[in-house]
């Protein structure tokens, strides 16, 4: 990679960033299409979000993924949101148009394309997902769009927020989503009428990677399972799922397709998903190791 004056600078804003995969992924999609671009992680402190954008807008940065904590707070510094960002409440990817910042969310459309690419279609069927924060809410949209009959279970502590998902989505597009506590009998009676079952809780990831958000007895052949947990690839999860003849969706392929949908609207061209794909897995190996 030859970086001049010309080269065009994408980025990542967060906190922490140091174990992201997005810039092996990026840089290696640069490189294979020819393109004179450069991708960078940039570890942002919340209290520095402000400064951060109107310095890379100030920089004619051509567009930047953000990361946790700041997809919320990165709203109101932006010029333009797209409809579904919007609805979502959450923006993961941003693009320079001139000065006018655009924030868009990959994670959602990420998610759905990962279950398309399974030819999983979401249309009318029965989902359980499991967890309530910044990526189930965007999860739930995009399920709810597809006119999914949507069941969320959480914690206790966190009821409100998964309350705060089906008003939302009641009131933006009359979706009526079941609520529940994240207990055995509530998981065990919402996986029984099941098609799709989606963990977006941080449950199985590593260096916690033995357990499971869901016991193994409840898995069962025909359901497809959804983890977005990454690190491992393979989570306890997906070794249950998998056992029990269930189809199982890896977490690092919502990871790239959210990478992959962010590359196109930057560059305009087609992302090479597979190399995307093959370098943040081997990314991966080489950090379990």
């Amino acid at each position: 990679m030859n970086i001049s004056g010309k080269t065009k600078i994408c980025g990542l804003i967060g906190d922490p960033v140091e174990h992201t995969m997005s810039p092996v992924m990026h840089n290696a999609a640069f490189d294979k299409l020819s393109l004179d671009y450069a991708y960078l992680p940039f570890r942002v402190k919340p209290e520095e979000l402000p400064q951060a954008v109107s310095g890379l807008k100030a920089l004619n940065a051509t567009g930047f993924n953000v990361t946790i904590p700041h997809k919320v707070a990165v709203i109101p510094l932006l010029d333009e949101l797209d409809p579904l960002a919007e609805k979502i409440g959450a923006v993961n990817t941003v693009v320079n148009d001139n000065g006018v910042l655009k924030g868009y969310n990959t994670d959602a459309s990420g998610f759905l394309q990962a279950l398309l690419e399974r030819e999983v279609e979401p249309k009318s069927m029965n989902i359980v997902l499991l967890g309530a924060g910044g990526a189930a809410r965007a999860i739930a949209y995009i399920l709810s769009e597809w006119n999914a009959r949507l069941t969320i279970l959480n914690r206790r502590e966190e009821l409100d927020w998964a309350k705060a998902i089906a008003a939302n989505i009641r009131k933006d597009l009359g979706k009526d989503i079941e609520v529940f506590e994240l207990l055995p009998a509530h998981l065990a009676a919402a996986l029984e009428p099941a098609d799709i079952l989606v963990n977006a809780t941080s449950v199985g990831m590593s260096p916690n990677s033995g357990i499971s958000p869901v016991p193994a007895q409840l898995m069962k052949s025909g359901l497809v399972v959804v983890d977005i947990v990454y690190n491992p690839v393979r989570t306890k999860l997906l070794q249950d799922a998998a056992a029990a003849g269930a189809v199982t969706v890896e977490g690092l392929d919502m990871l790239v397709w959210q990478g992959a949908l962010a590359f196109e609207k930057w560059t305009g061209k087609k992302p090479p998903f597979d190399l995307m794909k093959e370098v943040a897995l081997s990314e991966l190996e080489k950090n379990e190791k």
